[in-house]
């Protein structure tokens, strides 16, 4: 099976490249009667779209969703739903040289070798552009999870070497658009902004960390031992362009502690099972346990830098290239909605799954 869909019983399909007529989306599994319309589609996007800021690539998208099927009277039927978000300012030229030469640590290499073939305008397939089908859908997702009081917050933690001290309350949407970076933290969001423009500046790029917070999950999504619901998750985050690391709980810090110390300790609270701490992240045994989940996601600097480096064309010989066309000095802040609506996907699907499988059936013993 090709890669281009993801998920079980909640599925998507995309389609579409950087500088062609748009980017698609079929969602599948989708439950009838909800409704839905643009208008609860397009703020996912308006955050994700290009050029909201001078931290981000000067691309002038509305990036406008279109319903093609699905819905009727506003609603939905249950049936495929098609999504269209057409390409409106493409500048192919500027990627004219790249026709023959690859960007260093991108992905004209390995597509041009595995299909002998590549659109090398705007990186085609491989751009992050690619990303508007995966928020398309997973407003969708999120809206049918408000359904179950599931709460997904998800915000920049590091950029570069600049780190935002740890936030014990879960912050709100508006404290977290209230920098261009999508840094909660006041004075780290200054300096993370003004550290991206200092390697916009200079014509390079930097990486980070993003943090996802999901909260109001119940005890039972996640089906061990393939689909561990953290499996899924790593998955999804590592299927996004850019990303190079994914920890869940205490992650690669919990490798310095004993057992003893790691341990999360159950006891009972107003009738209920709940741990002391928290550094399984919510999920144990691959079964989210009812506690917050939360994972870190990172993400390497651009690859496309305004500086000279050495490469080789498509014949093999070396040579030199200076990046062009239109890129985002950091990725972060506009990955914070994809990484929204990856994670929604896994969970709406987690949840139908659950409900299949252990909540069909009354059993008699």
């Amino acid at each position: 099976m090709m890669g281009n869909s993801f998920g079980t019983l909640f599925r998507i399909s995309s389609w579409g490249e950087s500088h062609g007529g748009g980017i698609g989306v079929v969602i599948d599994g989708c439950p009838p009667c909800m409704d839905l319309c643009e208008e609860d589609i397009q703020p996912f996007l308006d955050r994700r779209r290009p050029g909201q800021s001078k931290i981000t690539t000067p691309r002038d998208e509305a990036d406008a969703v279109e319903i093609l099927s699905g819905t009727f009277d506003g609603k939905t039927l249950g049936t495929p739903i098609a999504l269209l978000v057409r390409n409106k300012d493409a500048r192919p030229q500027a990627y004219d040289e790249m026709k023959t030469k690859f960007r260093p640590s991108h992905a004209d290499f390995t597509y041009q070798n595995k299909y002998g073939i590549r659109n090398h305008e705007g990186g085609g397939r491989s751009s992050a552009r690619e990303t508007i089908a995966r928020v398309a859908a997973g407003a969708i997702a999120q809206k049918a999870l408000a359904f179950e009081n599931i709460q997904i917050t998800t915000y920049v933690d590091r950029i570069h070497n600049i780190s935002c001290p740890e936030i014990q309350e879960v912050p709100t949407l508006e404290q977290i658009e209230a920098s261009p970076t999508r840094c909660p933290h006041t004075g780290t969001a200054e300096n993370m902004e003004n550290r991206i423009l200092e390697a916009k500046k200079a014509g390079d790029s930097v990486g980070g960390t993003i943090i996802c917070r999901i909260n109001g999950l119940p005890v039972g999504w996640g089906s061990p031992v393939f689909d561990r619901l953290e499996a899924d998750l790593a998955k999804a985050m590592m299927s996004l362009p850019a990303t190079k690391g994914f920890e869940i709980g205490s992650g690669f810090n919990g490798t310095f502690l004993k057992g003893s110390e790691h341990n999360d300790l159950f006891e009972e609270q107003d009738g209920q099972v709940r741990t002391k701490s928290n550094r399984s992240g919510g999920v144990q045994g691959g079964i989210s346990n009812g506690e917050e989940l939360y994972f870190r996601i990172a993400f390497k600097p651009t690859a496309t830098v305004l500086q000279k480096q050495q490469t080789v064309d498509e014949d093999g010989q070396n040579t030199e290239l200076i990046g062009r066309g239109r890129h985002d000095p950091c990725v972060l802040p506009r990955a914070v909605p994809i990484v929204e609506a990856m994670s929604a996907l896994v969970l709406i699907d987690h949840r139908m799954r659950h409900h299949a499988q252990c909540l069909s059936f009354t059993i008699n013993e």
